[in-house]
């Protein structure tokens, strides 16, 4: 009988043992953070001649829908609220604190019409470049660093 005991608490230290050795890393905040910035960016882009522009629209149903309105579907199809309205979204998430800091999946918040106004948003996708849902144009790629948006940006939150 104790030779029997015996035998069975070896089995089990060494099932034990392997399971805990054969269990994965978990996965570091980062990690998480980049993917989930990658599948914001792959349904934003999805959505690509597909989605109209009308400031002050949110109607997913037709898939009509403000600059806001657009970041905020996107974000809720991977199950994160954040709310309508490009300053309501500063309010959220965690600041950026440069440029050079971005990350795949971060908001990024402009001034159009009104300097220093925060009334623009899209999803950074890297390589300086962001998405967005625009007037005349519907959801499109912009770079972040020359043309048009350059002198525009004002922060980004990362979610």
């Amino acid at each position: 009988m104790k030779k029997l005991i015996a035998a069975s608490s070896i089995a089990l230290s060494v099932l034990c043992s392997a399971t805990v050795i054969a269990m994965p890393a978990p996965a570091s905040a980062q990690e998480i953070y980049a993917t989930n910035g990658h599948l914001f960016v792959n349904t934003a882009k999805s959505y690509m001649g597909k989605v109209s522009y009308q400031f002050g629209v949110r109607n997913p149903s037709r898939l009509i829908f403000d600059c806001s309105a657009f970041t905020q579907f996107v974000f809720a199809k991977h199950g994160v609220k954040i709310p309508w309205g490009s300053k309501a979204q500063t309010r959220f998430g965690i600041p950026v604190p440069s440029k050079s800091r971005l990350a795949i999946g971060d908001l990024v918040f402009f001034s159009v019409n009104t300097p220093g106004q925060i009334n623009h948003v899209g999803i950074y996708i890297g390589n300086g470049q962001f998405i967005s849902n625009m007037p005349s144009k519907g959801v499109a790629v912009s770079s972040l660093n020359s043309g048009y948006w350059a002198s525009r940006y004002i922060t980004a939150r990362h979610y």
